[in-house]
């Protein structure tokens, strides 16, 4: 269970702008290059041709791997294995933040890569249960079945003989990875995907709540708000939970296919399910924050955000509604390398952070960190402040 997880340690006053607190595991050397990266990352010419650039170097066997894991994978991900991610989180662990181990190979389409998948997510299960630091799992759904067998599930499109044993074995998959969660009790999060294959996502998410949430929540869907229809549907989602008697565990997100979305509404000529700005989607987030704090008797919520609003917003409704900062049912989430201004700012004012820690073999894991590039890029404004800041600090250190 969470609570078990709980620590208490010396609490300090909050200030997001605390660089002395949020770099405080970094070198000097390391935090000249976390500089050198954020600016490289920063320029878009060279985030559009380096993910060719490299794919190409590694598939003509030039020796880059070396370069690539002490530079932008060593920011973003806890290494190649489990044991090196164990490392890391162990490191995080001794400024108060706890980690969730993220298996970020992008899935083949074979059935025995979907059998490979699931067996590595259950270890991350039983490496958490026996890891003070890392109180939660998490995997994606796509990892255990093909995406296009969720499309036409969603389409409610007739299946083959063979295509409904393949659905039926991804459901045993997905039941398998939930069952030694619920046995250990270690909370696993079920990441959303695209709105095209959320539908089945979601129906398997609550199915497994159905059957292991019980007592507590120990599975969580997750929701992104950057679709129109989310905060009604968390709402509705919690009055059918009470109905049918189970705890509702949530992780609440933005979002992060947002493009892919719009482009494919474009194409396919239905209307787009993305919010038609940002600040209709902060305000939707903001209000499945407070919703879910209106309701922690039944609802456990992680958000996984990376918008200091957000995060003052919860630390106000806490303290409205007179919780502690490291109330079991509440987590902050970013990812590894990411806003560290606010995760390690967090948890030494005593709050519950975990951080995101992708891992896998580097050429495997490189998408992700392509993503991860050019959703930098992306958002406005995340790239300036990840330079200021450790600039700020920079200075502070006379380096």
């Amino acid at each position: 269970m969470i609570d078990n997880h709980i620590q208490t340690h010396h609490k300090k006053a909050l200030s997001f702008d605390n660089t002395e607190i949020a770099f405080n595991s970094k070198s000097d050397k390391a935090l000249k290059k976390s500089l050198l990266l954020f600016r490289l990352m920063n320029n878009n010419f060279l985030v559009k041709i380096g993910p060719f650039f490299t794919m190409l170097a590694m598939k003509m066997k030039l020796p880059i791997n070396k370069l690539i894991k002490s530079t932008i994978f060593a920011q973003f991900c806890g290494g190649e294995t489990i044991e090196e991610s164990v490392e890391v989180a162990a490191e995080l662990g001794k400024y108060h933040i706890f980690s969730i181990l993220d298996y970020s190979v992008e899935a083949d389409d074979e059935e025995e890569m979907f059998d490979l998948t699931m067996v590595e997510i259950i270890k991350t299960i039983k490496a958490a249960a026996h890891n003070e630091h890392i109180p939660f799992s998490v995997f994606k759904i796509s990892g255990l079945i093909k995406n296009v067998l969720l499309a036409k599930v969603q389409t409610a499109e007739a299946l083959t003989v063979l295509e409904k044993a393949e659905f039926q074995r991804s459901s045993e998959r997905v039941n398998e990875i939930c069952s030694i969660a619920y046995n250990l009790h270690i909370p696993v999060m079920i990441d959303a995907e695209e709105s095209w294959i959320q539908g089945p996502i979601d129906k398997f998410a609550i199915a497994m709540m159905e059957k292991y949430n019980k007592e507590s929540a120990i599975i969580f869907n997750t929701i992104q708000l950057y679709r129109l229809d989310r905060l009604e549907w968390l709402k509705q989602l919690y009055t059918n939970s009470k109905n049918a008697g189970f705890f509702l565990g949530v992780k609440l997100v933005r979002g992060a296919y947002m493009e892919k979305e719009r482009a494919r509404a474009k194409e396919f000529n239905y209307a787009s399910p993305i919010q038609p700005d940002k600040i209709s989607t902060d305000t939707d987030y903001n209000l499945a924050v407070s919703f879910c704090l209106d309701h922690t008797d039944r609802i456990s919520m992680v958000a996984g955000t990376h918008n200091q609003l957000s995060c003052e917003l919860l630390i106000k409704n806490l303290a409205e509604k007179h919780l502690p900062e490291n109330y079991p049912h509440i987590w902050f989430s970013q990812l590894l390398g990411m806003s560290d201004n606010l995760s390690f700012n967090l948890a030494a004012a005593g709050f519950n952070v975990a951080k995101y820690l992708p891992y896998g073999p580097i050429a495997s894991v490189m998408p992700y960190l392509f993503r991860r590039a050019n959703e930098n890029t992306a958002i406005a404004g995340q790239m300036s402040r990840e330079l200021t800041m450790i600039t700020q600090e920079k200075k502070r250190r006379k380096i």
